[in-house]
């Protein structure tokens, strides 16, 4: 378990989120279910999974496979852009929580906004519902723009608590962060090491990382904790769990920091998923 107790995060609700939490993409099955255990066991208590991931049995699973105490853990998921109309997306919050076989989820999200269906509302009303039902606790977003943001709040009066978005140093998104920040949001960084082996070989991170001592995606995810983001870096192997968990506690200046936000670019997306016209179901 990391020795360090990991830095806190807090929405305008009343959310408390650790600020590393664990990502799941792509862990299904057996191998699956030991990785996330593992993660658990080694401290994380902020598990990321979606609905299109196909793995909520497995985070489940997981979870009884520690034997960790249920209320410590946020168990987080996400709901598809094929399901947005109302009926569906409260059938598959259902589902979700069924699915996982713990009883609830702690923390779910709309998973794109797909402008171009026009429906995320609809699907916001869904989870409002859904926590009112005791089905999820917290409710917010992933892949969200500004104005999405604010027609949710505007139409319903509910802001989202959460906003998950791709966010690492060659897209470091300092428009959204302020934006969130001015509005009590917590950031959540998905792919937070991008592309991994182009980002940790960058000069800037290299001189950090030996300069202190760390690894790379330590110096990568130290950053995201000292904007206030919350990366969910997936890891498989225990030395990388916990050395990614343990980046908590790194303290890097503010030139560090700027200088790691230097690497930004305009077309740094990963695979140029822009919300205001990319589509997912």
């Amino acid at each position: 378990m990391a020795d360090s107790p990991i830095p806190k995060v807090h929405s305008h609700d009343g959310l408390e989120l650790p600020a590393i939490g664990f990502g799941t993409y792509k862990l299904k099955g057996r191998e699956g279910t030991d990785a996330i255990a593992r993660a658990i066991g080694n401290g994380y208590s902020l598990l990321d999974s979606a609905f299109n991931y196909e793995n909520e049995g497995t985070v489940g699973q997981a979870v009884r496979a520690a034997g960790r105490e249920r209320a410590g853990l946020t168990i987080t998921s996400k709901l598809p852009g094929r399901h947005h109309e109302y009926a569906a997306a409260m059938q598959t919050i259902e589902e979700s929580v069924f699915r996982t076989g713990i009883g609830y989820i702690d923390l779910y999200l709309v998973h794109w906004p797909n402008p171009k269906q026009g429906k995320f509302v609809d699907a916001w009303r869904a989870l409002i519902d859904a926590r009112e039902r005791g089905l999820v606790g917290a409710i917010g977003v992933s892949n969200f723009l500004p104005e999405h943001i604010e027609t949710l709040e505007r139409e319903t009066g509910v802001r989202p608590a959460v906003n998950q978005i791709e966010l690492h140093p060659h897209f470091p998104q300092e428009d959204m962060v302020a934006f969130h920040r001015e509005n009590g949001i917590i950031t959540q960084a998905w792919s937070p090491i991008g592309r991994a082996n182009e980002i940790l070989s960058e000069p800037v991170i290299g001189e950090i990382a030996e300069k202190k001592g760390k690894d790379p995606a330590a110096i990568v995810l130290a950053w995201d904790v000292a904007r206030r983001v919350v990366p969910l870096p997936k890891a498989s192997s225990d030395e990388h769990q916990l050395s990614n968990l343990a980046a908590g506690s790194i303290e890097l200046s503010d030139d560090e920091i700027a200088a790691i936000t230097a690497l930004g670019r305009l077309d740094g997306r990963i695979k140029g998923q822009d919300p205001e016209t990319y589509e997912e179901f």
